[in-house]
């Protein structure tokens, strides 16, 4: 009953804490996945079934509601200003991952799935590939548990190293959207930065995050080139895209073309930088030591080295201004 309560209560705190202390805000994101992975490693999660299903949902209206506090033109010119970047890093990932990967000898569905994971956003980029690959729930929670782990690592490596390197709230979102996993993890790591980092970076991952569907389809040709189809049959796919990335569009257009509408849209949009505190609080808890103990060190180096190389060569990219 007492770790139940203790659970609930962190979870309100990081939803409502930078609300009363705005100061806590340039740490909180960072510190909302540290508290939920260690309070999952003493105490374990009470409610890892709920959890589970809420991070998803929670995590979709909060980047649709941060959508209500952006400008439509200037969301579509960062995203198509991202559609180049992002292919070329894409092609970029997948190409050293498959590689990195028959250099380590991992299987087929393990490599494809942390270089998809990887190169466009993360777990949801292992969920859309996963069916298409017809892979194993092994690998499947593999891939998942290393861009778990990286993900968390970005949170608190990112901002500080952007303030390091003496990066603007532009570059800083631009090299967030490029080089880290989730989108769960662009924002929070982004609303530590700024503003002007929250909207780019948001904008280019979910620019970014839009290439699940030609990766899927090439992916599913390959897969399907070597399968035989009986005859009559016909070969079925089907490629999920995530809701909030309509959404959030949708978001933006509602508030630039009703600007009555903008005082509304800067509530829900502050309400959604809370909402995301929550979610990745949540998602600090839902950390499976068990499994990450399971995970081996060549899917691992395989994950860490692709994402260290795409970072690094993004950040110097950012760096010296040529993106």
């Amino acid at each position: 009953m007492l770790i139940k309560a203790s659970y609930l209560i962190l979870a309100t705190v990081f939803f409502a804490a930078t609300w009363f202390v705005p100061a806590l805000s340039n740490y909180a994101s960072g510190a909302a996945v540290l508290t939920g992975a260690l309070f999952s490693w003493f105490l374990k999660n009470p409610f890892q079934e709920h959890s589970h299903r809420l991070v998803p949902t929670f995590l979709g209206l909060a980047i649709v509601g941060m959508g209500f506090g952006m400008d439509l033109p200037r969301v579509l010119e960062a995203g198509a200003e991202g559609l180049l970047y992002t292919f070329v890093g894409i092609s970029l990932g997948l190409g050293l991952g498959i590689l990195l990967g028959r250099k380590l000898k991992l299987n087929r569905d393990t490599t494809l799935l942390i270089s998809v994971g990887t190169s466009i956003c993360g777990g949801s980029a292992i969920a859309a590939a996963a069916p298409v690959l017809k892979a194993k729930a092994h690998d499947i929670a593999l891939a998942t548990a290393i861009v778990f782990l990286l993900n968390a690592a970005a949170l608190l490596i990112f901002p500080p190293l952007g303030h390091l390197l003496g990066l603007g709230q532009t570059q800083f979102g631009i090299w967030s959207a490029l080089a880290i996993h989730d989108t769960s993890s662009v924002v929070g790591a982004t609303m530590q930065y700024g503003e002007t980092a929250l909207e780019i970076g948001t904008t280019v991952k979910l620019a970014r995050a839009l290439w699940i569907i030609p990766v899927s389809l090439f992916l599913a040709y390959l897969v399907h080139r070597d399968t035989p189809v009986a005859e009559g049959q016909k070969r079925k796919l089907k490629i999920k895209v995530p809701w909030f990335i309509p959404g959030f569009i949708l978001a933006a257009a509602l508030i630039t073309v009703i600007p009555a509408l903008k005082g509304t849209g800067l509530v829900l949009q502050d309400i959604s930088k809370h909402l995301m505190l929550l979610t990745l609080f949540l998602i600090g808890t839902n950390l499976d030591f068990a499994r990450i103990r399971e995970l081996g060190l060549k899917p691992v180096l395989h994950g860490v080295i692709l994402w260290v190389i795409l970072g690094t060569l993004w950040g110097g990219a950012v760096y010296f201004k040529l993106v």
